[in-house]
C-alpha cells in the first residue's frame, strides 16, 4: 500500500514515530489495514498448513503412523508455543517496541543481538537434551501408545529427528518481533507459509525417496515414509527463519554475534517471561493432559489434530492477525502513558476479533461434516475418520471466540506490566481442564469429543476472566455498549448459520454432489451464502466493523486493479 501510515513501510530514523491515536476513526482504520495485511498473509499460511495436514493424512490415514508423527511433533511444538511464540515472543516484542520508542532503534537492535546469541546457545542445549531424553518424554506424554506394537518406539525415533525444530522457530519468532516493531507485518506473517510449503514439498519428496511406490495411484506408505516427512518438516522450520532475514535491511538491522548477559533490557525480558512461561506452561499442561487421554484412543490424536487445523484457520487469520498488530501498538501507547488510546485500540481489536470469529464458528459447526469430507477424505483417510473428525470440530467451534479473545487480551497485560494476571487465569485453567476431562471422557465416555469440548469451555472461561480482570483505566467500554454489539452480532451470526445450513441441505439433496467437483461447489455455495447473509444482516443492524471490512475489501480490489506504482494493471484499463 501507498497509503499514509502503511504498516509495511520501513520506519524513519530512530526514534520511531508515534502511532496514530487509535480513538479516532483514522486510527481504527490503520489498525484494520494492518490487521488486514496480516490476515491475508496468515490466510495463505493457514491454507498451506491445511494442505500439509491433508497430504499427510492422505498418506498415512488416522492411526498408528499419523498418531506417532503428531505425538513426536507435539513435544518440540509445545516448546515452540511456550518459548518461541508464547512467552519469549510476547516479552521480547513488548520490551523491544518500548526500547525503540524510548531509546531509539540502535539500542533496540543491540538488545536483539544479545537475545539471539543467548537463544542460539541455550536452545542448542535444549535440543541435545531432548534427543537424549526422548524415550522419557514420549513415556510421559503418550504412554497409551504401548498398546499398539511398535507405536511407542516409532514415536521416540521421530521425536529425536524433530527436536531441532524448536531452535529454528524460536529464532524465527524473534525475527518476527523485530520486523513487527519496525511495522513490517506481511512478510513475518507469511514466514509460516514458507514452512508449510517446504514441509509438504520436501516431506512428500523424501517419503517417496525413502519408500518408492510401484502404484502411484494407490500408494501404501510405512515407517520409512514417516521419517521422510519429518525431515521435510525440520527443513521447513529452517525456511521459516531464513525467509525473514532479507527484510532486516528495510529497517536498518544488521545482525551480529554479541553475547552480553548484562544488558538491563534482558532482565526486563526475563522478568516478563517468567510469569508468562508459567502461564504458558499451564496451557501446555492442558495440551499434554489432553494428549495423554487421546493416546489411549487409536486415531484420537489424528482426529483432534485434523479438526483443530480447521479451527486454526480463523484463529490465525483473525485472532492472531489482530493480536500481532495490537501488541506493538499498545506497548508504544503505554510507554507514552496514552491510556485513552490504549483503551480505544483494545476495544476496537476485541470487537474486530469477535466480528470475524463468531460467524466463522457457526459456519464451521454447520458445515463440519461436508468440510471434513471435502478436505480430508482422500487416500487412507476413511469415512469413519471423517465422521469422528467432524464431531471434534463441532465441539471445538464453541471455543473459537474465546481462543481469539485470549490472543488479543493476554499480550495487553504484559504491555501494562501485569503478567501475574494471565498466570493466575492459566493456573485456574489447569484444574478445570483436568476436572472436565475426567468428567466428560472417563465418566460420561464422550471420548475424543469430550477432549475437544473441554478445550473449548476452558478457552471461553479464561477469555472471560482476562476481560473482566483488565485495569479499569483501559477497560474497553461499558456494559450497554457491549450488550448492544453482542446481540446484533448474535442475530447476524444466526442468520449466517441458517443460510449456510439451508444451502447445504438443498444442494446435498440435488444431483450436484455426484458430479466432479460437486462437493467443492456445494461447500463453496454454502460458505458464500452464509458469508453474504452475515454481512447483509451486520450492515442492516449497524455494526461499524462491517463498514470497515467492506472498505478494506474495496481498497484491496482497487490496489489489485491499479497494479504497481498506482497504474492500472493489465486488463483493468
Amino acid at each position: 500500500m501507498n497509503a499514509p501510515n502503511d504498516p509495511q513501510a520501513p520506519p524513519p530514523p530512530s526514534p520511531a514515530p508515534p502511532a496514530p491515536r487509535r480513538g479516532s476513526r483514522e486510527g481504527n482504520a490503520a489498525t484494520h489495514r494492518a490487521a488486514g495485511i496480516v490476515s491475508l498473509a496468515v490466510m495463505g499460511s493457514r491454507i498451506f498448513g491445511l494442505v500439509r495436514e491433508l497430504v499427510f493424512a492422505a498418506l498415512f490415514g488416522a492411526g498408528k503412523l499419523l498418531d506417532a508423527y503428531l505425538a513426536a511433533f507435539q513435544i518440540p511444538n509445545l516448546l515452540r508455543d511456550l518459548f518461541a511464540e508464547g512467552a519469549l515472543s510476547t516479552a521480547f516484542t513488548t520490551v523491544f517496541a518500548k526500547t525503540w520508542e524510548e531509546q531509539g532503534k540502535a539500542k533496540a537492535f543491540s538488545l536483539a543481538n544479545h537475545l539471539l546469541a543467548i537463544l542460539i546457545l541455550f536452545l542448542s542445549a535444549v535440543c541435545l537434551a531432548g534427543i537424549v531424553f526422548a524415550p522419557l518424554l514420549v513415556e510421559m506424554t503418550s504412554f497409551g501408545f504401548h498398546a499398539i506394537p511398535g507405536k511407542f518406539e516409532l514415536t521416540v525415533r521421530l521425536t529425536r529427528i524433530l527436536f531441532p525444530f524448536i531452535l529454528f522457530v524460536a529464532l524465527a519468532a524473534v525475527a518476527m518481533g523485530i520486523l513487527n516493531a519496525g511495522r513490517i507485518f506481511g512478510l513475518p506473517a507469511s514466514a509460516s507459509t514458507a514452512f508449510n510449503i517446504v514441509s509438504v514439498v520436501l516431506g512428500v519428496f523424501f517419503a517417496y525417496t525413502l519408500e518408492p511406490q510401484r502404484d502411484l495411484r494407490h500408494p501404501s506408505f510405512g515407517e520409512a515414509a514417516v521419517y521422510g516427512v519429518c525431515f521435510g518438516v525440520l527443513l521447513g522450520g529452517l525456511a521459516q527463519l531464513l525467509i525473514q532475514v532479507p527484510a532486516f535491511r528495510r529497517i536498518g538491522y544488521d545482525w551480529r554475534w554479541d553475547f552480553d548477559l548484562k544488558d538491563p533490557k534482558l532482565r526486563e525480558i526475563w522478568r516478563l517471561m517468567i510469569p508468562s512461561i508459567i502461564a504458558g506452561a499451564a496451557v501446555q499442561v492442558n495440551v499434554l493432559v489432553n494428549g495423554m487421554f487421546a493416546s489411549e484412543i487409536n486415531g484420537g490424536r489424528s482426529w483432534l489434530n485434523c479438526a483443530f487445523r480447521l479451527m486454526q484457520f480463523p484463529i490465525g487469520v483473525f485472532g492472531v492477525a489482530i493480536a500481532t498488530v495490537t501488541l506493538p501498538t499498545v506497548s508504544r501507547q503505554q510507554a507514552r502513558a496514552d491510556l485513552d488510546s490504549f483503551r480505544q485500540t483494545l476495544r476496537h481489536s476485541l470487537r474486530l476479533g469477535l466480528f470475524y470469529t463468531v460467524p466463522a464458528a457457526v459456519g464451521l459447526a454447520v458445515l463440519a461434516e461436508p468440510l471434513i469430507r471435502l478436505i480430508y477424505q482422500h487416500g487412507r483417510f476413511s469415512g469413519w475418520d471423517t465422521h469422528q473428525t467432524a464431531a471434534a470440530l463441532e465441539a471445538y467451534t464453541l471455543g473459537l471466540a474465546g481462543y481469539a479473545g485470549i490472543k488479543i487480551l493476554a499480550p495487553c497485560f504484559y504491555a501494562l506490566d501485569s503478567p501475574s494476571i494471565p498466570l493466575r487465569v492459566s493456573l485456574f485453567g489447569i484444574g478445570l481442564n483436568l476436572l472436565l476431562n475426567l468428567l466428560l471422557v472417563k465418566v460420561l465416555s464422550f471420548g475424543h469429543v469430550g477432549l475437544a469440548l473441554t478445550t473449548s469451555l476452558v478457552a471461553l472461561l479464561n477469555c472471560a476472566q482476562l476481560f473482566f480482570a483488565l485495569d479499569r483505566r483501559v477497560f474497553p467500554g461499558g456494559v450497554q455498549s457491549w450488550l448492544s454489539f453482542l446481540w446484533r452480532l448474535a442475530i447476524a451470526s444466526t442468520a449466517c448459520a441458517l443460510a449456510a445450513h439451508w444451502v447445504a441441505e438443498v444442494a446435498g439433496r440435488s444431483p450436484l454432489p455426484t458430479f466432479p467437483l460437486g462437493s467443492t461447489l456445494l461447500v463453496a455455495a454454502a460458505v458464500a451464502a452464509g458469508a453474504l447473509t452475515f454481512f447483509l444482516f451486520a450492515r442492516a443492524l449497524g455494526l461499524e466493523e462491517c463498514r470497515e471490512a467492506l472498505g478494506l475489501l474495496r481498497r484491496l480490489l482497487s490496489r489489485l486493479q491499479q497494479g504497481p506504482g498506482g497504474r492500472p494493471a493489465d486488463g483493468a484499463r
